[in-house]
């Protein structure tokens, strides 16, 4: 019983993993990231790591709004802060633990995202961003009107760690395990997501709406969906964020314009629409930003983002479909070689045994 079922699971993972040299470099990948710390990396990587980790979930929630209904959203942070908010405000008024809070947080992005999703569908292209980026502010707005609540500009501090029993190289580095295990659950489910019979919808809808309308799809109900998705995964990451060890704290810095513009940076950058992509690239630019800027260079904060920015314009000069793109394109070009390969020598075989 147990030697068919692991034969299964090996034949499987030789078919849709190891024969596609894209996805078996996502596996190395993921395995890559499991074994460092077991190397004894020090608690400022794992911090870098961690970090990367939540940029990710939070890029990847973009992406599928944007890369794939083509609905661009400048105020994506508006989800990132309601999830920080939102868990900060339930545990330091209602004593709630982060466990219950967490989930109801994520659930009040969802509705959010569906109260302004469906004003924001009646305006398109540059008005809809100029849209989404005003719900942010409205919020920030809203915080500095109530601070006796929220705690204005000093925010909720003091709020619950995950894991308060382990020491602090201990709890760092269950915080990573549990946010790398957070970005590989998002991961899948926005990947199935994005290549489902929805996500073939929600393309349609981005190729040619008015055609989508004609065959008799819903085109409001869809781009709700990812509205509601995209606001899901948004207040996951801001909500996950604000318990971790290096934050702690639900303040300003979730609401910031620079936070969004951080997504679309990370999400151009590693490729639109792929979903893996803004994954991988999270981890690049937020090393880049972390250690290369900080440790190796040691480049003042506020040349950052400028840094990032000439660094994107480069990168979309050469390659302009994103950096992950160019990488699976190229290991699939590997795979056709490979495969032209063996077929040749099986149409050499089969002609020398006719000459025969």
């Amino acid at each position: 019983m147990v030697a068919t079922y692991l034969r299964r699971a090996y034949s499987s993972f030789v078919a849709h993993v190891f024969d596609i040299p894209a996805r078996f470099a996502a596996f190395l990948s993921f395995l890559a990231l499991i074994v460092l710390p077991i190397t004894g990396i020090s608690s400022y990587y794992l911090r870098i790591l961690i970090s990367a980790n939540i940029f990710a979930i939070f890029a990847a929630s973009w992406d599928l709004l944007v890369g794939r209904t083509g609905q661009i959203s400048l105020g994506h942070a508006l989800f990132f802060g309601i999830g920080a908010y939102g868990t900060g405000l339930l545990n330091y008024y209602f004593g709630l633990s982060l466990w219950v809070t967490i989930p109801l947080s994520t659930l009040a992005g969802v509705l959010v995202a569906l109260v302004i999703g469906y004003p924001c569908l009646r305006v398109r292209g540059p008005y809809l961003a100029l849209v989404t980026m005003a719900f942010p502010l409205i919020l920030t707005g809203v915080i500095f009107y109530f601070k006796d609540i929220t705690g204005g500009e000093r925010g909720l501090y003091g709020l619950p760690r995950f894991f308060p029993f382990l020491r602090m190289y201990q709890l760092q580095l269950a915080e990573y395990y549990f946010t790398l295990t957070l970005l590989l659950v998002s991961g899948i489910i926005l990947y199935k997501v994005a290549n489902s019979k929805t996500g073939i919808v929600l393309v349609s809808i981005l190729d040619n709406e008015l055609a989508s309308k004609a065959s008799g799809i819903n085109v409001t109900k869809y781009k709700l969906l990812a509205f509601a998705i995209s606001g899901l995964f948004g207040s996951l990451a801001g909500s996950v964020n604000v318990h971790l060890l290096q934050s702690g704290t639900a303040n300003m810095a979730t609401l910031t314009v620079t936070l969004s513009f951080m997504t679309v940076i990370i999400t151009i950058f590693g490729g639109l629409g792929t979903i893996y992509g803004p994954i991988a690239a999270a981890y690049i630019l937020t090393i880049l930003d972390r250690y290369v800027l900080n440790t190796i260079v040691d480049v003042p904060t506020d040349w950052h983002m400028l840094i990032f920015i000439l660094f994107i314009i480069l990168l979309i000069i050469k390659w302009p479909r994103g950096i992950a793109r160019f990488v699976t394109d190229k290991l699939e070009d590997l795979q056709e070689e490979r495969e032209l390969e063996e077929r040749g020598e099986h149409i050499w075989k089969k002609y020398k045994k006719k000459e025969k």
